[in-house]
């Protein structure tokens, strides 16, 4: 008879064996949760403090990742600088800072503020100008909004180059801007701000404006000055052109303006209610009861519908004109002194009746 082949014999388990395994498991486990935890806490969780809403980030031009890193502390809108800048190396933001004004809101984590520094995309600033008397007005306000500095403004706007490209001096440079709004990145430099402007004002000042300005002998800047002074007259636009028809019959009779807004903005006063003597007689290039002419520059913005009642001005024999002692903010007009001189003294009585001194 064959022999019977003996069964194989089953090996035994080694309980330790399996034990390490488990244990290695739970612990890489731990590991991949815990590299989990660190890469979601450093990526994904808020990490601004802020506490009333939007808040806008400046980043100046020239501005390295430690300049970030100081303008973030300094306004203490983190909670944890470390995982920040964990977060911006991992993403390279530290070799493409980019300057400008950035939108943060509530809730933004690192990844969400890393991937807003990194775009360049801006939130523009809004611009309004409506009263500026002068140019150093103009650059002190501006320099509040853009990254550009007020030193810088008025030393682009007193170039040569400026002079050549719009034909305008330190004087009457305020002629380039026009009461409007305007949008601005933050970081917008001084030429490209003064660029800017000048392609409004190339714009309006077409050929059919300059050549009626040139017929009537006057310049692009002297038609500014003068709407700028117009427009200070009378809050009632359709008068603007029969105004402007007075001044220019007096600048052809070589006659002195005597223009009243002239002497408040030498005086540095428009809250001025009634002019008298003392007024009269303040030493000023932009005293109109002075100095013949018109002033060196204009004495607010000039407005485009302003400068264009100028260029079609009303032709008449006026020489003179008076606010109506009715209020209604319209004026008498005379072409003779004695005309205007009864008027005027109608209007100073209502002066007298209201108290005004």
């Amino acid at each position: 008879m064959a022999k019977r082949k003996s069964p194989a014999k089953k090996k035994k388990s080694n309980p330790g064996y399996v034990k390490v395994l488990v244990a290695l498991a739970i612990v890489l486990g731990l590991v991949l949760a815990g590299s989990a935890y660190f890469f979601y806490s450093r990526a994904f969780r808020s990490n601004l403090v802020l506490s009333h809403g939007e808040k806008y980030v400046y980043i100046r031009t020239g501005s390295t990742f430690e300049d970030v890193m100081h303008e973030l502390g300094r306004e203490g809108m983190l909670h944890n600088a470390e995982s920040f800048r964990w977060m911006a190396e991992l993403m390279h933001y530290d070799e493409q800072v980019k300057p400008g004004r950035y939108s943060v809101r509530p809730g933004m984590n690192n990844r969400e503020l890393i991937e807003l520094l990194r775009s360049g995309e801006q939130e523009p600033v809004e611009l309004v100008f409506k009263s500026i008397k002068n140019r150093f007005e103009l650059a002190g306000k501006v320099s509040k909004f853009i990254e550009a500095d007020s030193s810088e403004i008025l030393e682009t706007m007193s170039s040569s180059e400026f002079r050549d490209k719009y034909g305008l001096n330190p004087e009457n440079a305020l002629s380039l801007i026009f009461p409007d709004k305007y949008l601005f990145y933050w970081n917008t430099p001084a030429k490209e701000f003064v660029d800017s402007m000048g392609v409004n004002y190339l714009s309006f000042w077409n050929g059919e404006r300059k050549g009626i300005a040139s017929k009537m002998g006057l310049s692009i800047a002297e038609v500014s000055v003068l709407a700028s002074i117009i427009q200070q007259e009378s809050n009632r636009k359709d008068e603007w052109p029969v105004i402007a028809g007075v001044y220019l019959n007096r600048l052809k009779k070589n006659m002195k303006l005597q223009a009243d807004p002239t002497v408040k903005f030498a005086v540095g006063d428009d809250g001025i209610r009634r002019i008298k003597g003392n007024h009269l007689k303040v030493n000023s290039p932009y005293n109109t009861y002075q100095n013949f002419g018109l002033p060196p520059g204009p004495i607010a913005l000039a407005k485009k519908e302003s400068i264009d009642a100028v260029l079609n001005y009303q032709p008449h024999s006026y020489l003179y004109f008076c606010a109506r002692p009715d209020r209604s903010g319209y004026h008498d007009f005379a072409s003779t002194y004695t005309e205007h001189t009864r008027n005027a003294s109608r209007y100073r009585k209502s002066l007298d009746a209201r108290g005004i001194n």
